[in-house]
């Protein structure tokens, strides 16, 4: 089973506002639940930017629409095209930031593989509630069936963009891995998969 219990507003994985519930999160002090798009229609693959300017904008761990609104507006095709998006009539999507993602990761998560359990694997301070490092089986994979390997809105298990750009790499951004969980960096020209979120408040 996942440990995803805190007074959330629906099951993961259940049908809301456009998308998936996906989980909680905590920025700049307030709640927010959190929202994957559709597979069919918030996924994408693109480069995070076709150059390797800093985007100052974009280095929040939790604000993914902020980091997206700086990324868009330094020309990030990426984060135009989701920003541009609208879905069941909401226009506010945006590419999820690294501890956004990784509570995607925790909800979503579509195999039955070991997670990674090294560096930074499984902490976030942002998670309602926050969460520790990973175990070989927990988070184990999802409950949420339609997410689970080869369901029709299951992640695949490869890397997918956050929105957070490396504090030390401007070439670099964070990526999450839904095969086992791990958070590495990658070159910002690199074609890579993206799932749109959005949010709304508690």
């Amino acid at each position: 089973m996942n440990a995803i219990t805190h007074n959330l507003p629906a099951p993961i994985g259940a049908p809301m506002q456009g998308g998936f519930f996906a989980g909680l999160i905590k920025i700049n002090g307030e709640t927010f639940g959190l929202i994957a798009a559709p597979k069919a229609t918030g996924e994408f693959k693109l480069s995070w930017n076709d150059n390797d300017k800093s985007v100052p904008g974009a280095l929040h761990y939790a604000d993914g629409f902020a980091n997206t609104e700086a990324m868009a507006a330094a020309g990030s095709e990426l984060a135009q095209t989701i920003r541009a998006l609208r879905i069941d009539g909401f226009d506010d999507w945006y590419l999820p930031s690294q501890d956004e993602l990784e509570i995607g990761y925790r909800a979503f998560k579509p195999t039955t593989d070991n997670n990674a359990r090294w560096g930074r694997s499984g902490i976030n301070v942002s998670a309602v509630p926050s969460t520790y490092p990973y175990m070989a089986d927990m988070p184990a994979q999802t409950l949420a069936e339609a997410f689970q390997a080869d369901g029709a809105e299951a992640f695949e298990p490869s890397w997918y963009w956050t929105s957070t750009q490396h504090a030390a790499l401007s070439n670099d951004a964070w990526t999450q891995d839904f095969d086992d969980g791990s958070q590495i960096s990658n070159g910002k020209s690199a074609a890579g998969r993206a799932r749109a979120f959005r949010r709304f408040k508690i």
